[in-house]
């Protein structure tokens, strides 16, 4: 083989082992007590195991549509840098940043709680911002009403780490497109898991009780981190999600920018039935861990119509494990909010999954 033929068979298998995993197509993502075989046939999901064979078919159509979750088997040190440590509102909260994979650094607060005894081990909480230039410090309650859920839950007595998503807060000129990521939707996935690589690697934190919480744009990155990192053990989603024909009648223009999945639009055609997943499978991929979701009635950019009729399907993954308890839909009276009453059945919902008990 000629020198030039080498590096082309070279070049093609680089591209191979880029590819996300290929996945059957499944035409309707609402049937979820189905999967298909290599060949395409369909058989009943009866069982955990089948379950975990359309389970792999849910992540591989989700990596399609927002390029591959890079390999994790070798990661940097974190290399944390503490720049701030100041006391808010009873807890002390550290400004921070720690290293990823790709050469860049997740800027964060850290929220330690100030009755944390010598030794003593918590449950923790990443805790996700919605769509604003503040970034974390919307949920350092310094936005908008009803946002401050990582300095509530750290007065709770977790240990809370707030990220800022790419493009918001310290991470405001990020630039998507100078990245290896097929969509932001992944950098923020492999972000949101080095966070918590970090929460773990802290000698306060429970490493076995760990979970995520986000309105808008992140209860719908809790949910995907939720998917594909099973060490988180519970996930709250306020205003996060429905199914892609019912987001603005199944225009899905506004998950394509850059800081979501442009191949909705460039590979996809803006077509809701030709997208490789749907929300009805992000919910049951959950499964059996805890997911709490708040999708009020009168939300404009998540129709709660489609959340209702995802609900039972989604259940019936939860029920197919004996885990019905484990997931909870609440439907509040109000807008595109996250209300004081519901933040607090959600945070009593972690605290029992995390068995942890307020100290406030």
């Amino acid at each position: 083989m000629s020198n030039r033929l080498f590096f082309v068979a070279l070049a093609a298998l680089a591209l191979l082992a880029a590819a996300p995993p290929q996945a059957p197509e499944y035409r309707n993502h609402s049937r979820l007590m189905v999967y298909l075989d290599e060949a395409g046939q369909e058989h009943p999901v009866k069982t955990p195991a089948d379950w975990a064979i359309r389970r792999k078919h849910i992540l591989a159509g989700m990596q399609q549509a927002m390029g591959e979750l890079p390999d994790r088997s070798q990661q940097p040190p974190l290399d944390p840098r503490e720049t701030e440590r100041v006391e808010q509102d009873g807890v002390v909260r550290i400004k921070l940043s720690f290293a990823t994979a790709d050469k860049d650094r997740v800027t964060a607060y850290l929220y330690l709680p100030k009755d944390l005894k010598p030794g003593e081990r918590r449950a923790a909480m990443l805790a996700l911002h919605p769509t604003g230039a503040q970034g974390k410090d919307i949920v350092a309650g310094r936005g908008k009403a009803n946002r401050g859920y990582g300095l509530e839950l750290a007065q709770r007595g977790y240990i809370v780490l707030a990220p800022d998503y790419p493009s918001f807060g310290e991470l405001a000129n990020y630039d998507f497109a100078a990245d290896r990521y097929v969509s932001g939707t992944m950098k923020g996935i492999v972000n949101h898991m080095r966070s918590v690589d970090f929460l773990q690697s802290r000698g306060e934190v429970d490493p076995e009780r760990i979970g995520v919480i986000g309105h808008s744009l992140g209860g719908h990155n809790a949910m995907f981190v939720g998917v594909f990192d099973e060490r988180l053990k519970v996930v709250v989603s306020s205003c996060g999600w429905t199914p892609f024909h019912d987001y603005y009648e199944g225009n899905i223009k506004g998950w394509t920018s850059d800081r979501y999945m442009p191949l909705l639009r460039d590979e996809y055609g803006l077509d809701p039935d030709r997208v490789p997943f749907d929300f009805y499978e992000v919910v049951a991929a959950l499964a059996p861990r805890a997911f709490f979701s708040a999708s009020p009635v009168r939300d404009s950019n998540f129709e709660v119509a489609g959340v209702r009729r995802a609900e039972p399907i989604a259940r019936a993954v939860y029920q197919l494990f004996g885990a019905d308890k484990q997931f909870v839909v609440r439907y509040p009276e109000c807008e595109h909010d996250f209300p004081p009453e519901v933040r607090r059945e959600a945070y009593e919902f972690v605290d029992r999954v995390l068995a942890h008990t307020p100290t406030r």
